[in-house]
């Protein structure tokens, strides 16, 4: 018994033991997708969803999310205001109806995401035009206007791939946002051709004779389709604002060694093979910014495997900022393999801080984590995302950084102590701030803001709210300044007695 008992000490020491010495990122994506198609804002109303989504912002700050992806395009239809596409029924409970009172979540969503020091990116289905139990469509819904665009699939409706009059109109609706909307990104998920269902064909065969190219194979031909949209789209979103970030949500696994040599050591279903989705292309050509596989499996899991998978994206598709899809109730329903008295969050960590190209994580879905489900975001809150962290380094879009923030100076006010600063002179989105960084040091310590521990805040304000106690203790602020991108100034510094 007691051998036992120490024996649970010596693996509760252990765990508390790694999560303590756990390095954080400077830079990681920490996102969390909100999604409105499961129907948990549908009918609610105006004011009772801004309180839920207000509620789940301020659970998501404290867990140290910086990325909010939310969905606003899930059938050929809009949570915002648009003259393109009808509201949706998963805001109001019937396509074409505006919420009352009226609001739009998009705009309100940008405003409450950037109060918090957040990003938003919007999330749209490309190419969906009906789920499963939506019953009836709006005059104006584009598979009313033109039946002929869409397919039938599986009691759904699907922008056909093969007519290139719908690639212009995705890109259309994807522009119309960027160019409306203060988005930091924009963002697809999974849903290219639909997942294949036993006993059903997909109906292009006419398409197929039109638009083949002098391609032979239909499959080839429908990769093709898929390739051609995502290379518009990268191309139409960053010609209209070059700092908007593209970001592509795919299935978790690529291929599977039986179908190519370089696939996963898995047995599923295919991105290339199944959903005409060649992720790597993608990638490779830069055709997005960032990448987020949707790896939502156990440690384990004996068709698909996390620690085999994750290793195959680090290895394959890291030549854009790779960030991990991950299934947040799943993680916390099953057990570490080398650790039965834990379930998998510190495994999955741990494994994200082994490999090079991964650059942070994506929650599936933001409600299972502000629900704590498996003390899930306390865990986040109190050991992974404790300190801020800034977005990956996206040079590869421009590499320009703002001048330095300019008369930094501590100043007592009515409500405290408060560090200002002046923001520093731009002449475009390049080289204007939009954000700051601020990194506190203490007596003899050295300098130095790749340490990520020592940032204690990013926020869009000229100023910071010192933590003042009896004025006896010296530390020395460093404040810089972010782009759009996030690229970071060089320091202004301040030393402060608190």
């Amino acid at each position: 018994m007691v051998m036992q008992m120490v024996k649970v000490a010596l693996i509760l020491f252990t765990i508390h033991y790694s999560l303590f010495t756990f390095s954080q990122s400077k830079r990681e994506m920490r996102g969390a997708w909100i999604q409105c198609v499961n129907g948990q804002f549908q009918g609610m109303g105006t004011q009772k969803m801004q309180e839920t989504l207000i509620y789940q912002l301020n659970e998501l700050q404290k867990d140290g999310v910086n990325v909010i992806i939310f969905q606003v395009r899930p059938e050929c239809d809009a949570l915002y205001e648009s003259k393109l596409e009808p509201w949706s029924r998963f805001l109001t409970g019937q396509q074409g109806k505006a919420p009352q009172p009226y609001w739009d979540p998009l705009q309100w969503m940008i405003t409450e995401c950037h109060r918090r020091g957040m990003e938003l990116h919007a999330w749209i289905n490309p190419y969906r035009a009906k789920t499963k139990t939506t019953k009836q469509l709006a005059s104006n819904h584009i598979a009313s206007r033109k039946p002929m665009s869409c397919f039938a699939y599986d009691d759904m409706f699907i922008l056909n791939p093969g007519l290139p009059e719908n690639r212009d109109y995705i890109c259309e609706v994807a522009k119309d946002i960027v160019t409306r909307y203060d988005v930091d990104g924009i963002h697809m998920d999974d849903y290219f051709y639909p997942y294949p269902v036993q006993g059903e064909n997909i109906p292009d065969a006419e398409q197929f004779r039109q638009y083949n190219n002098g391609i032979k194979n239909i499959n080839d031909w429908r990769r093709y389709n898929v390739n051609l949209f995502i290379e518009q789209f990268y191309k139409t979103i960053h010609e209209a604002k070059p700092w908007v970030k593209v970001g592509i949500s795919p299935f978790g696994i690529y291929r599977n060694k039986r179908s190519s040599e370089i696939g996963s050591n898995t047995n599923g279903l295919q991105n290339y093979d199944d959903l005409y989705a060649d992720i790597l292309l993608w990638v490779n050509n830069g055709w997005l910014d960032y990448n987020v596989p949707q790896i939502y499996w156990e440690i384990g899991n004996k068709a698909a495997d996390y620690d085999t998978l994750i290793r195959w994206w680090n290895q394959h598709a890291s030549g854009r900022p790779l960030i991990i899809g991950e299934d947040v109730e799943r993680t916390v329903k099953y057990t570490d393999p080398q650790n039965p008295n834990s379930h998998q969050l510190a495994a999955k960590m741990r494994l994200h801080q082994q490999l090079p190209g991964v650059k942070g994580t994506v929650l599936w879905y933001a409600k299972a984590a502000v629900d704590n489900v498996g003390n899930y975001g306390t865990a986040l809150r109190n050991t992974y995302w404790r300190n801020p962290a800034l977005q990956p380094d996206m040079s590869f879009i421009d590499s320009k950084t703002p001048g330095k923030v300019r008369k930094v100076k501590p100043v007592w006010t009515e409500d405290g102590y408060i560090l200002f600063w002046t923001e520093p002179k731009g002449k475009d989105w390049r080289d204007t701030a939009t954000k700051y960084v601020v990194y506190r040091f203490a007596k003899g310590e050295k300098v130095n803001i790749d340490d990520a521990s020592k940032m204690v805040a990013v926020t869009n304000m000229p100023f910071y709210k010192l933590p003042y106690q009896d004025g006896r203790q010296k530390y020395t602020y460093v404040v810089t300044a972010l782009n759009r991108l996030q690229n970071e100034s060089k320091i202004a510094k301040k030393k402060v007695k608190l």
